[in-house]
């Protein structure tokens, strides 16, 4: 029987880049230490890889959503020069008081990628590195909820994930681990 489709959900800022405030400059993005790798683990092993991200910056005027575009085509091709890319990436441009469902903890993201590529939400994982991001996993019902201390989760309080790690490449391979021994 063919195993359904999962994912790892990704949060940007902190996790997949340096936590600068609100990146608006492509001189200011930085891909962190072992992405790269982290990405082609879990694509390699069958995981769709979702990028999930807040971007409020527009909503309260920091940035434009073409600049936001410009942002992620840089990311996207600073991943491919090290042979990592996302499967899809899906961004709220919503205030933290809007209650919209696309806005972590809402689950609107995870949803519209489980409908895009038939997950099961029960086997993905979201890394993250604040308290929407362990919320959103819980409130989708996933698989598990990682902390990484790259980014705001060095200074963590919250609902408990299932797992602190030091980063995403160490993210990834306890979420390879753990399946590795269901």
């Amino acid at each position: 029987m063919k195993r359904p489709a999962r994912a790892v959900f990704l949060d940007r800022d902190g996790v997949i880049v340096r936590e600068v405030g609100y990146l608006r400059a492509v001189e200011r993005l930085e891909v962190l230490r072992g992405v790269p790798e982290a990405i082609k683990l879990l694509r390699r092993a069958g995981y769709k890889v979702v990028v999930v991200t807040n971007q409020s910056g527009i909503y309260r005027g920091y940035l434009t959503t073409a600049t936001l575009h410009r942002l992620h085509r840089e990311l996207k091709r600073r991943l491919a020069r090290s042979g990592a890319r996302w499967d899809a990436l899906y961004f709220s441009p919503h205030g933290p008081d809007s209650g919209h469902p696309m806005r972590k903890p809402g689950t609107g993201m995870l949803r519209a990628a489980a409908k895009r590529f038939g997950l099961d939400l029960r086997a993905c994982y979201l890394v993250g590195d604040r308290h929407s991001d362990v919320q959103c996993a819980r409130n989708g019902r996933l698989a598990g909820a990682v902390v990484v201390r790259t980014g705001a989760g060095r200074r963590y309080k919250g609902p408990k994930p299932d797992v602190f790690r030091r980063d995403l490449l160490s993210a990834a391979r306890w979420i390879l681990a753990r399946n590795d021994t269901k």
